[in-house]
C-alpha cells in the first residue's frame, strides 16, 4: 500500500509505501522432474509449467505471474528444479494493493528455497518486476515488489527507486491505516497504465533536448519543467507535472513525518489525489467519492487514492480512537452514492517476505 508517491517509481523517483498485514503464501516441495505443478486455493485450479518449454507465451491467466518469475530467475542464471506448489492469498485481487507483486515475491522466494539458492532481496524485487514488465506485459515500476521484499512491521518505507536504497520510518502511535476498496477492479496490464509510462518517456525525450543531462523525470525540478511548459504538448506537460510535483510531495511528507506535522501530511495527500485526478487522469468516480466521503471526517489525517488507479482503493490515515466512527461514516456515504458496499480494511504495516519451515 502506497502512502504517497504514485506513478513515480517507473520514473526513478521516490515513494513512501508500507507492506500491510495481508499475505500470499506459497507452500513448496521438490519434484524429480522439470515441472512446476501449481495449485491455487483462490481459483481452485491446478496448472503445470514446463521449466524447459522452448518459447513460453503469456496466456492472460494467473499462472503468467508464476511462469514469468520462473523464466526471469532462469535467465538470471538460477538453476531451478521442479516443484509442487500450493498458493493461497488473502490480498484482494485487482484492488491496487499489489496482489501481483505479493504473488511474484512469494513464488520467487519459494522457488529459490526449494532449489537451494539465495539472492539479495533487491535482486528478487528486480527479477519480479522483470517478470511483470517483460512477460506479463505490465510496465510497472519497482515499488510494489520492493515493499513486498523489505517491508517491516509498523514501518513505512522511503524508497529511492533509482538506487533501491531505503529508510524505514516508524509508523506513529495512535495512527491507523484504513484502506477503502471501491470494489472496481483495475488491471495493470491494461493499456492505460502502459500509456502513462509511454507519455512520461515522451516527456523525458522532449526535455532532454534542453536538459541533456537528465535520465528520467526524477532529474527534473518544477522550475525546470515550468520553464519549458510552452515547448511541451499540453498532455505531456500535465503527465510530467504530476510526476515531478509528486516526487517533491514525497520528500515533503517525509520531512513532515519526522516532525510529527500531520496537518502538512494531510494537505500533501490531498494535493497528491488532486494531481492524480487532474494531471495524470488515473482516478475514477468511485475513488473520488471515497476521498470526498473521508474528507472532513473527525480523526482524518489524510486521504487519497492509492495504487495504479482506474479503480482499486483509497488510503486513509486516521486517528485510532476515531476509526470505528470513520469507517461507518465512509461506508454509509459511499453506499448512499453508489448503492455499493465498499470493503474496508483496518490495517497495520506488516513484514515483508519470510520463509516458514514445516516444523515451525
Amino acid at each position: 500500500m502506497n502512502l504517497i508517491g504514485e506513478h513515480t517509481d517507473y520514473n526513478d523517483g521516490f515513494v513512501l509505501p508500507a507492506a500491510i498485514d495481508l499475505y500470499t503464501w506459497t507452500a513448496v516441495a521438490p519434484r524429480a522432474d522439470r515441472v512446476l505443478s501449481i495449485f491455487s486455493e483462490n481459483f481452485r485450479e491446478t496448472a503445470k509449467i514446463d521449466l524447459d518449454e522452448a518459447s513460453p507465451k503469456p496466456r492472460d491467466h494467473w499462472t503468467d505471474y508464476v511462469r514469468g518469475v520462473a523464466i526471469m530467475l532462469q535467465k538470471t542464471g538460477v538453476p531451478l528444479r521442479g516443484a509442487n506448489m500450493a498458493i493461497y492469498s488473502n490480498v484482494p485481487l485487482g484492488s491496487g494493493l499489489s496482489s501481483s507483486a505479493a504473488l511474484e515475491v512469494s513464488v520467487a522466494s519459494a522457488l529459490l528455497a526449494v532449489s537451494g539458492q539465495t539472492l539479495p532481496l533487491s535482486d528478487i524485487a528486480r527479477i519480479c518486476q522483470r517478470a511483470e514488465n517483460e512477460f506479463v506485459g505490465a510496465r510497472v515500476g519497482i515499488m510494489d515488489q520492493t515493499a513486498s521484499c523489505v517491508g517491516a512491521t509498523d514501518k513505512a518505507i522511503l524508497l529511492d527507486c533509482r538506487s533501491l536504497k531505503y529508510e524505514l520510518l516508524p509508523m506513529p502511535a495512535g495512527v491507523t491505516m484504513v484502506i477503502c476498496n471501491t470494489m472496481v477492479k483495475h488491471e495493470h496490464s491494461g493499456g492505460e497504465y502502459n500509456d502513462r509510462r509511454a507519455q512520461c518517456e515522451e516527456g523525458v525525450r522532449n526535455l532532454k533536448k534542453f536538459y541533456p543531462e537528465i535520465k528520467a523525470l526524477r532529474d527534473v525540478s518544477l522550475s525546470k519543467l515550468e520553464a519549458l511548459r510552452r515547448d511541451l504538448p499540453e498532455l505531456i506537460y500535465r503527465r510530467c507535472h504530476h510526476v515531478v510535483s509528486e516526487n517533491e510531495r514525497v520528500l515533503q511528507t517525509v520531512a513532515a513525518w519526522h516532525k510529527g506535522n500531520w496537518a502538512d501530511i494531510g494537505r500533501l495527500m490531498a494535493e497528491s489525489h488532486l494531481s492524480l485526478k487532474r494531471d495524470y487522469e488515473v482516478s475514477s468516480r468511485e475513488l473520488d467519492l471515497l476521498v470526498d466521503a473521508a474528507t472532513g471526517r473527525p480523526g482524518l489525517i489524510g486521504a487519497r487514492m492509492t495504487g495504479g488507479g482506474f479503480g482499486g482503493c483509497t488510503i486513509n490515515l486516521v486517528n485510532s480512537a476515531t476509526v470505528a466512527d470513520f469507517t461507518a461514516a465512509v461506508r454509509n456515504a459511499y453506499k448512499k452514492s453508489l448503492e455499493m458496499d465498499p470493503e474496508i480494511y483496518v490495517t497495520t504495516a506488516g513484514a515483508g517476505v519470510s520463509e516458514i519451515h514445516a516444523d515451525d
